[in-house]
């Protein structure tokens, strides 16, 4: 069993999370409904943790300029793919600098639980708030808190495609305020056989009290909006006149 890091890990993510159902387009919606509010004339947004450019496929019809920032080179690859008008870039959302601002940042499906302690979330906090206009929007789907985790949670998808069938299943414990998720994938296609892949998502549970710290240390104001496909919400923001430290 390998670690699953190559295209077989995005291609099933896509299978996975459309199977499923994940509502990209009420997403981008909302996503565009919050930063308008705040920022009327907002025409410019990058997206953090981009992954496979589901996002920024419909994003790029409600903004002039869309870009995006991935860690994975599987998951870079297969957004090129997808949206080859729009620019990704490989980096780390704790640290980057594109030399360039857009009047909106965003992160979404709880990308921001993968940066590993609360000094790195205000890091990536910092790094997105660099990347904003004065005035700007910044808005971060969180992962759950720590109260709201489930510990051992077992999750499954099982996806049929015509000659194909995808079956995840995840298993996740929690040590601390990090959660080590242990994922296998069986992939079965025809005319090549089944295949096993392993991974692990290690995530960490921050509170709202710490998120709303790396925000304000950020230079950006910040509320909790209640919701979202995974009841997470969103923590959205709106940066202050003067550059983030």
């Amino acid at each position: 069993m390998t670690a699953v890091y190559g295209a077989e890990f995005a291609e099933i993510y896509d299978l996975v999370y459309g199977a499923r159902g994940k509502d990209y387009a009420g997403e981008c919606a909302e996503v565009v409904r919050q930063v308008r509010a705040r920022r009327p004339g907002a025409s410019s947004l990058l997206d953090l943790a981009c992954g496979t450019g589901a996002h920024l496929g419909l994003l790029r019809e409600r903004f002039a300029r869309v870009e995006g920032l991935e860690l994975s080179e599987a998951m870079l690859a297969r957004a090129r793919e997808a949206v080859p008008e729009v620019p990704v870039h490989h980096g780390d959302m704790r640290d980057f600098a594109l030399g360039r601002t857009f009047d909106a940042v965003i992160c979404m499906f709880s990308s921001i639980g993968y940066v590993g302690s609360v000094a790195n979330l205000g890091a990536a906090v910092r790094s997105a708030a660099r990347h904003l206009v004065p005035g700007g929007v910044l808005l971060l789907e969180p992962w759950y808190f720590p109260e709201a985790f489930t510990p051992e949670y077992i999750a499954h998808d099982v996806v049929r495609t015509g000659d194909r069938v995808a079956v995840r299943v995840s298993y996740s414990v929690r040590e601390g305020d990090e959660v080590p998720i242990v994922v296998h994938y069986i992939d079965a296609l025809k005319g090549r056989g089944i295949r096993h892949f392993t991974d692990v998502h290690r995530m960490s549970l921050f509170t709202r009290d710490q998120y709303r710290a790396a925000f304000e240390g950020a230079g950006c104001s910040v509320e909790y909006v209640e919701g979202g496909p995974f009841r997470c919400g969103l923590f959205v923001g709106v940066r202050k006149d003067g550059p983030a430290e």
